[in-house]
């Protein structure tokens, strides 16, 4: 198994350290940015399929008078 010679610095564990959570911070960035453009309707990547609550609540009272 492999053993480190010797104690790694604090500045250089303080940097690794920061470039394990700036990458983070990118990641939430990017999910929440596209969850915004997802909510508002905005976004070129992802294709949501939009329900028109109308149709949607008239199609099931019709299938409720069907069963009738």
């Amino acid at each position: 198994m492999a053993v480190p010679k010797k104690r790694t610095s604090t500045s250089k564990k303080r940097i690794r350290k920061n470039v394990w959570k700036k990458k983070g911070y990118w990641a939430a960035l990017k999910a929440f940015s596209l969850a915004k453009s997802l909510s508002t309707g905005n976004s070129k990547s992802f294709f949501v399929r939009q329900i028109d609550e109308y149709l949607f609540i008239e199609e099931k009272i019709k299938s409720l008078n069907l069963s009738q």
